[in-house]
């Protein structure tokens, strides 16, 4: 072979050599890179327990499934007053996690303390919902979102008190289901002949009472900051509820906290709950314990129930990246499909018009007849004034109401301090 020759060979298999090589590198430059990326970790602290627990768990699933770029991370925290403590320990500690949840009501407070941050560009902004997709919330569950006219939360575990009640009892004592106080009342002239109690409260009687005092026309504390925690509309519902503890006709969980175990033994025949409480009483009634659910009776003429549940936030210490993990997360879960079935796992309302009116929710009350209570309870439905100070105003209430129930402090008395302390705490937060 000539000199030339040998060249041309030569060049011509480095040339291949070269592309063959450049190649191997592009496949393995993408490779690494493609096993180096990983997604944004978005840590969520919840307070969610047994069914409740696991229902969330898989909308978390579903969520880190359909996306490669984040991935939550529950952990469960205790019940709301155990999360609230360590979210509250977190802040000071810098510990928090990416996003939480928690009560609308305790919003005000965290976002004057530097614990949640305003989530109001991503709800807005290019990738936030369309006026359409807001009008298909309910306006009640937006409200609560909202501090300051900027939205701090999304709604999402959405939950109205209402009454269930037990159909063996009413039946063995030809009784119907009660529409009214009075008709409670009524019920327990029969009931108490025979030592059962007609009422069952959980340990406190404060959202009962509530819902009563807002049937009788006023709020708790106004939005102006009016307290009328001690008018007499508010002190009448509450000797109504002490006078009927007093006797027998009404009986509260004490340490078992929520009504539901004396409900479900027979020992009462009405119990109060929120809506979400039926997965929970379903697991530990009977199997043949026959029981149906009722929007709150009404009181001097109206009906009206709290809205309770909790909302998500995201916490001040989250990384720009971060936020926008659990932006899309929230966005996710406030989804039609998605919010109908965490209320067919839960119990809880959806927070959309179109899951609520969709087939499938639709068909979904049809199989499950207690939870159309719920849906039926909503156009008396009513959110407390949410202020700074709150939490320190729901510490006072909790105390008023076992001074009632404990020390046989009469309600006068009881509300009185309460209406002095909450001044105070209005004052020291202007």
């Amino acid at each position: 072979m000539s000199t030339g020759k040998k060249v041309a060979a030569w060049s011509a298999i480095t040339i291949l050599a070269s592309s063959l090589f450049a190649g191997l590198s592009t496949v393995d430059t993408s490779t690494v890179s493609a096993a180096t990326t990983k997604p944004v970790k978005i840590t969520f602290w919840h307070a969610m327990a047994g069914p409740y627990k696991e229902a969330l768990q898989k909308r978390i699933d579903a969520f880190n499934k359909s996306q490669k770029q984040y991935k939550v991370v529950a952990t469960a925290q205790g019940d709301y007053t155990t999360l609230n403590q360590k979210i509250m320990a977190g802040a000071k500690s810098k510990t928090l996690p990416v996003m939480a949840q928690a009560t609308y009501t305790q919003i005000p407070d965290y976002a004057k303390d530097g614990i949640v941050t305003s989530i109001q560009s991503q709800v807005t902004g290019k990738n936030g919902l369309s006026k359409k997709q807001l009008n298909n919330i309910y306006s009640g569950f937006l409200q609560q979102s909202k501090y300051k006219g900027e939205y701090y939360s999304t709604p999402f575990s959405a939950s109205v008190r209402e009454m269930f009640y037990n159909k063996t009892l009413l039946k063995k004592y030809n009784l119907s289901v009660p529409k009214t106080w009075d008709d409670i009342a009524n019920m327990s002239e029969v009931l108490k002949k025979d030592g059962i109690a007609t009422v069952g409260f959980d340990k406190s009687f404060d959202m009962e009472w509530d819902s009563m005092v807002h049937s009788a026309g006023e709020s708790l504390v106004t939005s102006g900051g009016k307290v009328n925690v001690n008018s007499k509309k508010a002190v009448a519902a509450a000797k109504l509820i002490t006078n009927m503890v007093s006797d027998g006709t009404a009986k509260t969980a004490g340490s078992d906290i929520y009504g539901t175990t004396n409900f479900v033994n027979g020992k009462t025949a009405l119990t109060f709950s929120s809506s979400a409480g039926i997965t929970a009483t379903q697991a530990a009634a009977a199997k043949d314990f026959d029981w149906g659910t009722a929007p709150l009776p009404s009181y001097q003429g109206k009906s009206a129930t709290v809205l309770a549940g909790n909302s998500l936030v995201v916490t001040a210490t989250a990384s720009e990246k971060q936020q926008s993990g659990a932006w899309a997360f929230m966005k996710f879960l406030m989804s039609d499909k998605q919010t109908e079935k965490w209320a067919e796992a839960t119990g809880y309302l959806p927070i959309t018009k179109t899951a609520t009116k969709s087939a499938a929710y639709k068909a979904y009350l049809d199989k499950n007849p207690l939870a159309k209570a719920a849906s039926e309870s909503l156009p008396g439905a009513f959110s407390d004034t949410a202020f700074l100070g709150y939490q320190d105003y729901r510490t006072n209430l909790a105390t008023a109401v076992d001074a009632m129930l404990t020390k046989n402090t009469s309600a006068s008395d009881a509300l009185n301090t309460l209406a002095d302390q909450t001044k105070k705490t209005l004052q020291e937060n202007k």
